[in-house]
């Protein structure tokens, strides 16, 4: 059940783009991280690139993005993982165009602290 956020520097980002980044992740997930696409949500969150900082100076004169995926631990390989931070990265490039700096990062969260509709990843995983 990965929850990824995509934080993107531009407040413009068209509505097919958004989608498109969206069906993309999600499609990732499923093959590089064995996940539902069904339980992955993708919460697109635009930014003016004066609110987003490198360096401890607003970025001006490119455009960048970064990738957080909430994950279950232990669920996945480090060669799994490696693969969906490649992956999301040849995305974001293809998808909108050189970036500044461009980050993945994978948060694993223990089975009991990670819920949905409710139910914590532990209950989930021992119906299932």
């Amino acid at each position: 059940m990965p929850y990824i956020r995509a934080t993107i520097t531009d407040p413009d980002l068209p509505t097919t783009t958004q989608r498109t980044l969206a069906e993309r992740l999600t499609a990732l997930a499923v093959t590089a991280l064995g996940k539902s696409g069904a339980r992955t949500i993708v919460h697109i969150d635009m930014v003016p690139p004066a609110r987003y900082y490198v360096a401890g100076k607003p970025l001006t004169g490119g455009l960048d993005a970064h990738v957080e995926v909430s994950i279950t631990l232990g669920t996945n390989s480090a060669e799994e993982k490696a693969a969906f931070i490649a992956g999301a990265n040849e995305l974001l490039t293809n998808a909108l165009g050189p970036l500044t700096r461009g980050g993945v990062a994978l948060h694993e969260l223990p089975l009991e602290s990670y819920g949905y509709n409710g139910e914590t990843q532990f209950a989930y995983y021992r119906r299932t």
